[in-house]
């Protein structure tokens, strides 16, 4: 089983020669030690190809329920969220509000696919997240 030593994007300290060598293409380089084998592996991740792309639409109706993150920690952004209508998903531990409230309080980008999991053992069918591991997506509603 290898083991990711260090993970770099181009411009950090160590990244000068792979940039002058693959330019604007070089995403990031990794450095993998194999402690069976007792080697040790630089890997590079370049762009091969690039192509205009329009991303869908998102699937929302102004009355579709979608759940919003805010930590515990953003009382101002909680105070906002609490004023339009108080209704916390215990569950999921989101803010259920509709996505036009989510749009007239600009937070799109809190809105959250997936609920955590509050397990440390993750489970390949169950796809659980850990708890501070929120999917978070702009583009896709929840239907609720």
């Amino acid at each position: 089983m290898m083991r990711t030593r260090f993970h770099l994007t181009p411009g950090q300290h160590g990244t000068k020669q792979l940039l002058t060598q693959y330019g604007d293409r070089l995403v990031c380089w990794r450095s993998r030690d194999d402690a069976q084998r007792k080697k040790r592996f630089k890997t590079v991740e370049i762009m091969v190809a690039e192509r205009e792309w329009d991303p869908p639409a998102p699937r929302c109706t102004a009355a579709t329920l979608v759940g919003v993150r805010v930590g515990f920690a953003e009382a101002d952004m909680r105070d906002r969220v609490q004023q339009a209508d108080r209704k916390w998903n215990r569950r999921r531990k989101v803010w259920d509000r509709r996505y036009d409230q989510v749009v007239a309080l600009t937070l799109e980008a809190r809105i959250v696919e997936e609920e955590a999991s509050h397990t440390r053992y993750h489970d390949e069918k169950a796809k659980h997240l850990d708890a501070d591991a929120w999917r978070v997506s702009t583009s896709r509603c929840l239907s609720l």
